[in-house]
């Protein structure tokens, strides 16, 4: 990692492109649940920010390779922070929605 990858912005569509590629590989959108129903990521699974604490009820197997995602990237910034703090050791934030140049799906 060089001295200015620190302030690299994250790659929604890069991100998903991977996630798409990587077998297992889960697609986590952490906005609100009303946000999400105004539109998400197709193929995206849905948990709220201040729900990750559930992460190991839906993925108990910590190898998964998770790709998270909220509007900004804030939030999916926070909730990987959280998800690394549980043993999620494949967990990257992929940055924000705001970003995305495909459809959505609603």
């Amino acid at each position: 990692m060089g001295m200015f990858d620190f302030w690299k912005r994250a790659d929604i569509n890069a991100g998903v492109e991977q996630c798409q590629s990587q077998s297992g590989g889960v697609l986590l959108d952490v906005r609100t649940r009303e946000e999400y129903a105004q539109g998400h990521i197709p193929g995206s699974c849905h948990l709220d920010v201040q729900r990750i604490q559930q992460a190991p009820n839906l993925w108990p197997d910590k190898s998964v390779p998770l790709f998270v995602y909220c509007r900004s990237g804030a939030r999916s910034g926070q909730a990987v922070f959280q998800l690394k703090k549980m043993g999620y050791g494949n967990a990257v934030n992929i940055g924000g929605i705001l970003d995305y140049r495909g459809a959505l799906e609603r």
